[in-house]
């Protein structure tokens, strides 16, 4: 089979491309090219999107010559700054927390790099990345997201907005295996990733530039709108958030809630900021048809830890008795299978 490989230069990518080569298939890696010089400055962070990517296609270059496999690179970075960046700026400046590699993943990696790889005459049967996630066709003839086997790696949130079609194609090589497992494979095979960090940031710069807002000092309040500090500009928070607060006393105090016209971050205590209800619009259903009535779910509102539940899925209303902190409108609410590891659908946090 002839395969499109997505590689950033990391270990994940790298012994996905290696997997496939060693299985018979026709590789070939392809990479998005995102920064441009000179639109923004970018920092010393490791992150998807910053100005050390000339390093990582010189990683990803070499590892196809390594491996032996056909290497091609595309200029993405005016569809990232239209797509992406202006997504990720307005999101924050209209108070709310923006989730841009769930769109990017939909729209950038496996939909723009993809059909701009077809579109240059790459003929490919399949597109296959370094997600830990897992993907198969479901007795109702759909296809089925499901959590990857490295349950502390699983990356299946971010990959909720895949469309039918786009998993149709799509191969995941590492969706079974361990991460501890895919870096001894890349030191057997004497990859350059082999010991990589994995990168933890999206921006690798302070993340005010690609808001673009000039600072403006504003209120920390609580519930009551008593004053307990000040901020640059509230787009730096989100719901959730307990570090980077400024606020002395000894109490630890967690934001509940951003006043975007009012220029104010509300603060209260831990219990404050849990909720046992949420709202979601923008609903991609994944491994089952749209559903009307109730379903039993797990739900997840952050990419990290395990799905929350028990919980009951309502159109776009879902409940949680339990409680669950850091629900932040912006961000994604994911809904799991119960009693499996399906990805059932996911929608914005309203």
């Amino acid at each position: 089979m002839k395969v499109a490989a997505g590689l950033s230069g990391g270990v994940d990518s790298s012994v996905a491309a290696l997997l496939l080569k060693e299985a018979g298939h026709e590789v070939t890696g392809v990479t998005m090219k995102l920064w441009k010089e000179g639109r923004y400055k970018g920092g010393d962070r490791d992150a998807c999107f910053g100005a050390g990517e000339e390093k990582d296609i010189e990683a990803a270059a070499a590892l196809a010559a390594a491996i032996g496999i056909e290497y091609r690179v595309f200029d993405c970075s005016d569809a990232y700054d239209k797509a992406i960046v202006s997504y990720f700026r307005e999101t924050y400046l209209a108070g709310k927390t923006p989730n841009p590699c769930v769109r990017c993943n939909a729209l950038m990696k496996f939909g723009l790099l993809p059909r701009l790889a077809a579109e240059s005459g790459l003929d490919f049967d399949a597109f296959a990345t370094g997600h830990y996630a897992r993907v198969e066709r479901g007795a109702n003839g759909r296809m089925k997201l499901l959590r990857a086997a490295d349950r502390s790696k699983d990356q299946s949130y971010f990959l909720y907005r895949l469309s039918q079609e786009q998993l149709a194609r799509q191969i995941f090589p590492l969706g079974g295996m361990t991460k501890a497992e895919v870096r001894e494979i890349a030191r057997a095979h004497g990859l350059a990733a082999a010991d990589r960090p994995d990168s933890q940031d999206f921006y690798s710069g302070d993340i005010a530039e690609l808001v673009g807002a000039p600072a403006k000092r504003g209120d920390i309040v609580d519930a009551s709108g008593r004053k307990l500090g000040e901020h640059d500009g509230f787009w730096r928070f989100t719901p959730g958030q307990r570090k980077g607060l400024g606020i002395g006393g000894g109490i630890p105090y967690y934001v509940i809630d951003i006043d975007a016209c009012r220029n104010r971050v509300i603060v209260g205590r831990a219990e404050d900021a849990v909720k046992t209800s949420l709202r979601v619009e923008d609903v991609n259903w994944v491994s089952i048809e749209p559903a009307a009535g109730e379903i039993p779910v797990r739900v997840k509102v952050r990419s990290a830890g395990e799905p929350k539940g028990p919980a009951v899925l309502r159109g776009c209303e879902c409940s949680f008795p339990e409680g669950i902190s850091g629900v932040a409108p912006g961000q994604s609410a994911v809904f799991y299978a119960a009693d499996s590891d399906e990805l059932l659908c996911g929608g914005i946090i309203v």
